[in-house]
């Protein structure tokens, strides 16, 4: 799952750098894909090891840190769509497309991570 995690990772940065370029580097907070792609990324390669105890923590690390991404950009996505239409305005589709990939990319993520968990724990490897 460790290679599964920089895959994932480097995905969440290229969403993040093409949501920052693309918008003309205008707005920082399009990077926050970045963020949690380098987070997911840095604790993927400390999850790289032969130490068994090691390698769990840090994929439960990383489990934790996708769960918590994808539950803060699904609730700005929805609360960013809803502040615009209430508004009677056009939601920004760049901010809300970006969100709701990030959200998207995580959720398929933490399924996957608990699907894992959940075999390994069926295999007796515990």
């Amino acid at each position: 799952m460790a290679k599964v995690t920089l895959f994932f990772a480097v995905l969440l940065v290229a969403l993040g750098l093409v949501g920052y370029l693309g918008t003309g580097s205008v707005h920082a907070t399009a990077l926050i894909p970045a963020w949690f792609g380098l987070a997911l990324g840095i604790s993927g390669f400390l999850a790289i090891s032969p130490n068994e105890s090691r390698r769990k923590l840090f994929m439960h690390i990383n489990v934790t840190i996708a769960l918590l991404g994808f539950l803060g950009s699904a609730v700005e996505a929805i609360r960013g769509y809803l502040r615009a239409t209430s508004a009677g305005l056009e939601p920004d589709q760049i901010a809300l497309a970006s969100k709701l990939t990030m959200a998207a990319l995580l959720l398929v993520y933490v399924i996957l991570c608990v699907r894992s968990f959940i075999a390994v724990r069926r295999s007796g490897k515990v």
